[in-house]
Order: C-alpha cells, then structure tokens, then sequence
C-alpha cells in the first residue's frame, strides 16, 4: 500500500502547501518564466478550486508581474467582462448573466474574481485584463454575425461585400443555432451556398484587415483580429457540423481547440497571463474522451500553444482527492497525495511521476471528474492538489 513515502521517497519533499510562497517557488522551479500558465480543472463547477484559482492569481498579479486572466469561455461575451473591468461598464449582475458561457456567470468564485479585478483596476493605472478564450459554443456553434459584421465596421473599403449582402448571407441567427444539428449533419447549415460564400468573405476580410492594421489603433486592432479568428473558426466548425463521416465529433473537438489555441496566442502576446479550463484543452499530449463506442483523440489547445510558445507555456493540473462522496484507492496518484498534510498543495509532477510508476488508474464515480492519468504525469509541470472537493455543481458534458 502506498503511504507518504513511496519507493523511498518522500513526497512531502516534492509538494507545498498551495500559498503565494508554494506559487512563487514553483515558476522558479521551471526553466522559464511562463508567458502562459495553464491551471486546469479536472471537473467543472468545482467552488474550491474556484476559489484556489483566485489566491494564485491575486499572489501572480501583486506579486509575479501577472496582468491577464483567460477562462474557458466564449471569447465574444468576455468582451462584456472586459469592458467591465477596464472601463466599469454594466453592473456586476449584468456582467455575469452576459459575460460567461456554459453557465460559468452562476460560479460564485467566478463573480467575486470579476469584482476583485475592478476594484484592482479602480486603483491602479495598469490595468487588468479579462479574456474569454472559447469560441462561441455549447454543445453547437453560434452566428457568426456578431465576428463578422464587427470586423466589417472596422474596416475601410474596398469591401468583399456590401453590408446588405453579409446580411442577406447570414440570414435568421436562429438557423446557424440549431440544436439538432449537434447530433444530425442534416441539420447544419455549414454547407450551404451562403456558407461557402461567407467562408470567402471572412478570408478577404482578414486579408484586409492584414492590409489596414497599421492605421487601426491598438484597441481597434486587437478587437478586429479576434472577430476575424473567431469569424473563420466558426465558419469552419459549422462546416465541420456538416460532415457525414465517423470522424466527424473528434474533428469538431480538434477545430474548437485550435480555435481555442488561437485566443490564447493573442493573450500570451500582451504578457504573463494565467489560464483556466479544463484539463483536456490545456495538458501538452494528445485529448482523449469515450464517445459513445468511440474513443476520441484530438490535439489540445495546450499542445498547440505549448508547440508555438515552447517552455513559456507551463501547465499545472488539477486533482482532487475525495470529490463528494467519492474517496480514492490509496493506490492510485490521489489516493497518495491525499497523504500529505496539507488541505491544498502544488506538487512537482515530474518528480511524482517518478516515486509512483506503478500507480493505478482512479475510476470515480463521479463521471464529470477526470482522473489523473499516471502515465501521463512526466508531461505536467505541476498539480494543484485539493484533499477535499465537496461544494460541486452541475457539471457540463465531459470535456465542455
């Protein structure tokens, strides 16, 4: 059975109480400071690590240098966030209904991140910024109008189109909405004649934007480039909605990701910035997720960003040891970190990886946590550990 000490090592010597200091020490331990830090969670709706989540990056921006914040959300509402905290646009209430996907406005710890940081900005010239950095999903994909008529008003002419016609080509939003077509390609719209159309006119339009960047100010060009990512990978995930074949979910997961990818791209080029999502969009291998009788396998954002930044990407994942009602096996990675003395702990994963090689997979009983996978360790930078995770919501589908 395993206990503190495994194989001779003990692994109160490789982890830390989760405090500003444990923070601190762990992005020393890595070989370069991180333009992105990845926090993942291994389960949605998890208040505790909410709250974790808001300790590590008040210590990052009070102490690290940190000035951004990017959450697995829809990267067009958090404009509604931003703006919120820059500026103080909307009231709070107003921003949580209208600023977050997937539910995420309902987190409590997601509510009170949001009035730390205007109160932060409210007293300091350098301002905090706040990025969602999913595109415009649930379980479908979302109009494009909203990316594409934006990029198009900041735009000077020659334009592919006449605004009447972008119009006519979008048509009712409530056709590219369609629940049904996340189960039917029937059902999709992506491709249609109007669709392909679009497709061309989003791509001259981020060709003209390329051609016009200089003499757009800071905010206009930051604000056009993502209408323009987010106005191209929707039109292509509606495509992809639109595919017959068995490839079809593993390749919407790959194109959301690399939409994901993208978002995150743009925040790494504004400073250090710590990112939250689930462990599936930001580990460095290769996602995979049981769907149905398949077993889908698909490149996470992690793994892309990780390929373009290279160790200025680092990843911290998330465990838990009992969820609810679900304890751990001490035999298997939880079960052991669940030995150390600490209620919350940052653990070096490389060296875990190490002193447990024969650790057992978790199987939870919770079908929304995602347990560590033990051969898997050697490729995380670090785990946020929480001995006990008992506040749970509703969880999303696995990997939403």
């Amino acid at each position: 059975m395993f206990n503190d000490t495994v194989e001779g090592m003990d692994i109160r010597d490789m982890a830390r109480p989760l405090d500003g200091a444990g923070v601190s020490a762990f992005l020393r331990s890595l070989p370069a400071a991180p333009l992105l830090l990845g926090l993942g969670e291994a389960r949605h709706f998890v208040e505790e690590l909410g709250e974790a989540r808001n300790e590590i990056f008040r210590h990052l921006v009070e102490h690290e240098g940190y000035r951004s914040f990017a959450i697995e959300s829809d990267c067009l509402m958090g404009l509604v966030v931003d703006e919120h905290i820059t500026a103080g646009a909307g009231t709070l209430d107003d921003v949580m209904e209208r600023g977050f996907s997937h539910g995420f406005g309902a987190s409590p710890a997601n509510r009170e991140l949001v009035r730390w940081m205007r109160a932060y900005n409210e007293e300091h010239d350098e301002k905090l910024r706040f990025f969602g950095f999913d595109g415009p999903l649930e379980y479908w994909a979302a109009s494009p109008r909203q990316a594409l008529t934006g990029l198009y008003g900041l735009l000077d002419g020659p334009l592919p189109c006449t605004p009447e016609t972008l119009d006519a080509l979008l048509g009712p939003d409530d056709r590219w909405s369609d629940e049904a077509a996340v189960m039917d390609p029937s059902r999709s719209i992506g491709r249609s004649a109007d669709a392909r159309r679009l497709r061309l006119i989003a791509d001259d339009l981020v060709a003209l934007l390329e051609t016009q960047a200089p003499g757009l100010s800071a905010q206009d060009r930051e604000r056009a480039a993502l209408y323009g990512r987010t106005a191209v990978g929707l039109l292509r995930y509606h495509h992809g909605m639109a595919d017959t074949s068995p490839a079809r979910i593993a390749t919407l997961s790959a194109l959301r990701d690399a939409m994901m990818a993208a978002n995150l791209r743009a925040v790494a080029e504004r400073g250090p910035a710590l990112v939250f999502a689930h462990n599936l969009h930001l580990q460095r291998t290769r996602s995979l997720m049981s769907f149905g009788d398949q077993v889908l396998a698909w490149w996470s954002a992690g793994a892309i960003a990780a390929m373009h930044l290279g160790d200025r990407y680092a990843f911290l994942a998330s465990a838990f040891g009992t969820a609810g009602d679900d304890a751990p096996p001490p035999d298997t990675v939880e079960g052991v970190l669940s030995s150390l003395p600490w209620d919350r702990s940052v653990v070096d994963a490389r060296r875990l990886a190490e002193a447990v090689p024969e650790a057992a997979p978790r199987v939870s009983r919770d079908f929304a946590y995602f347990p560590l996978d033990p051969a898997r360790l050697g490729v995380i930078d670090g785990i946020v550990f929480l001995k006990r995770a008992v506040r749970l919501g509703g969880p999303l589908p696995p990997g939403a």
